[in-house]
């Protein structure tokens, strides 16, 4: 009997991405409707606060605009959610697309690429997307909407015009990494 470990691993993967996405968006929906629920306090520096009811237990929620003068001993940090999703996602980019990159990222009919070559061109062109993208973000551009909007369909654009070297399988997930 043969186990494809690497399937497994797919699907293991799939499942962890999907599962703190999941969580991801859950704990980001929750602290916007939070935020649009917070009153004004009755008293102290928070800036606003609620008080909840879940589970036969009640919960008082302060918010701060800055870091209160004591902060507590345990402070929750909502982070994992976030970092699990990135982590999963990349490990499926690199196990679907850069370990089968024979199969499923290179296209010998649009450019005679080694594997090494995709996933250099690969991994470049998340780098330089990143880079341009959070330099953007801090850059007195990055508070202007119409320009961000701009970057996101030259992005496409260039995304686009990546299909000559890579196939067409790969274009999508080169799109949604960046």
């Amino acid at each position: 009997m043969h186990v494809d470990l690497g399937e497994w691993l797919n699907l293991a993967l799939r499942w962890l991405h999907l599962t703190t996405g999941i969580a991801w968006i859950g704990s980001s929906f929750y602290f916007v409707w939070l935020d649009n629920h917070l009153t004004q306090p009755a008293a102290g520096e928070a800036s606003g606060e609620l008080w909840s009811v879940h589970g036969g237990g009640f919960y008082h929620n302060q918010k701060y605009q800055v870091a209160p003068r004591q902060m507590p001993e345990q402070l929750h940090w909502f982070k994992w959610e976030a970092y699990f999703t990135w982590i999963s996602g990349f490990s499926l980019l690199v196990l679907i697309y850069y370990v089968g990159a024979e199969s499923f990222l290179i296209d010998p009919a649009k450019a005679a690429l080694s594997p090494a070559a995709g996933i250099g061109i690969g991994l470049g062109a998340l780098a330089l997307g990143w880079l341009i993208y959070d330099g953007l973000c801090r850059s007195p551009l990055g508070a202007n909407n119409l320009v961000l909007g701009l970057w996101w369909f030259i992005t496409l654009f260039f995304a686009r015009s990546s299909s000559t070297t890579s196939s067409t399988r790969a274009r999508p997930i080169s799109i949604s990494a960046r």
